[in-house]
């Protein structure tokens, strides 16, 4: 099918399932993974729009693109990334995944010691966050500073450090105030080994078998969410990269220039900052639009340029963080 003819499909009606698929095998993997801690404890598993744990549940969502390769391809046209599709990027999300759900399985974050290490659970979960990207309180698994968003995300982001196989977190995260939250949860889970869940629920929320929403509805949706606007108090870092001035009509347009180095430094500043590339490229995009305003030129060597245009595009994401980033809650 092309891209306009899935678009238009609704996701009730792609003919998905986990069963077959690298999904049933990253899955197999977690619940491995599991087992060898001593924890008798597999969260149920089902599509639905993207990553979620609701509260309350033993269980989690996954994003339905995950279940096919043509939906991977898909998702990457519309948002540039594809969270979860590397294994490596898909295991750390399915433990931190499992960290909700094994909290919400045996009501951890109700049990003494649980506050004092990863603060109030009953927390207003922020529309954004302030990440600092220096701290060493907090642990390091999902882009962004994930483990800063909430204290039941600091939870899950520890847990899903302690359960990687081979994870020397001791010795990496020495020094830090994460590793009292790391030791933490190594004795919490020793004292879990053989015992069974209290929370032993199944049910589901939003399956995709019930969403109607169409997919170009659902990528309509999501591409406004990551939309990060240019502060007009940024334009003048345009000229510090390009000349505005009018005879010099014979110098490459910076707008050109910007659209042919966009997908290179989107990327680049995406991975350096944990921001999501679709934010990251929506600025890009905006630059492009006002430098074509403005007739600025490229008057500069090209790779100094670039490298000034990759200095200008961090500024701004570093406003965003320091503004509040926000996510999808995982």
């Amino acid at each position: 099918m092309t891209d306009h003819q899935l678009l238009d499909m609704r996701l009730c009606d792609l003919p998905l399932r986990i069963k077959g698929t690298r999904l049933e095998q990253r899955v197999a993997k977690l619940y491995r993974d599991l087992d060898e801690r001593g924890l008798h404890f597999h969260p149920h598993v089902w599509l639905s729009e993207e990553w979620f744990t609701p509260d309350g549940t033993p269980g989690f969502a996954i994003p339905f693109y995950l279940a096919h390769p043509r939906l991977i391809l898909l998702e990457r046209s519309q948002m540039l990334e594809v969270e979860g599709a590397s294994e490596s990027e898909c295991m750390r999300i399915l433990r931190h995944e499992a960290g909700h759900a094994i909290d919400n399985a045996y009501g951890l974050h109700l049990r003494g010691g649980w506050a004092a290490r990863f603060g109030s659970y009953r927390t207003r979960y922020p529309k954004s966050y302030r990440p600092q990207p220096h701290s060493r309180d907090y642990v390091l698994n999902l882009d962004a500073w994930y483990a800063q968003a909430h204290p039941a995300e600091d939870f899950a982001e520890t847990f899903a450090v302690w359960l990687k196989p081979g994870s020397r977190w001791r010795k990496q995260y020495e020094g830090w105030g994460a590793l009292r939250k790391l030791e933490y949860v190594d004795r919490s889970m020793a004292l879990l080994r053989n015992e069974p869940p209290k929370n032993k629920l199944r049910f589901k929320v939003d399956p995709i078998s019930t969403l109607k929403t169409t997919l170009r509805e659902h990528y309509r949706k999501k591409r406004v969410y990551y939309a990060i606007h240019w502060p007009p108090a940024f334009e003048r870092n345009l000229y510090r990269i390009f000349s505005p001035e009018a005879r010099r009509k014979h110098f490459p347009s910076a707008a050109q220039f910007l659209r042919r180095i966009r997908r290179d430094i989107s990327q680049l500043v995406a991975t350096a900052t944990g921001v999501h590339p679709y934010s990251v490229n929506h600025i890009v995009r905006q630059m492009v639009v006002r430098c074509r305003q403005l007739d600025l030129r490229v008057t500069e060597p090209e790779e100094e340029a670039r490298q000034l245009s990759i200095v200008v595009l961090t500024m701004q994401i570093m406003q965003v963080l320091g503004k509040g980033y926000h996510r999808i809650p995982l």
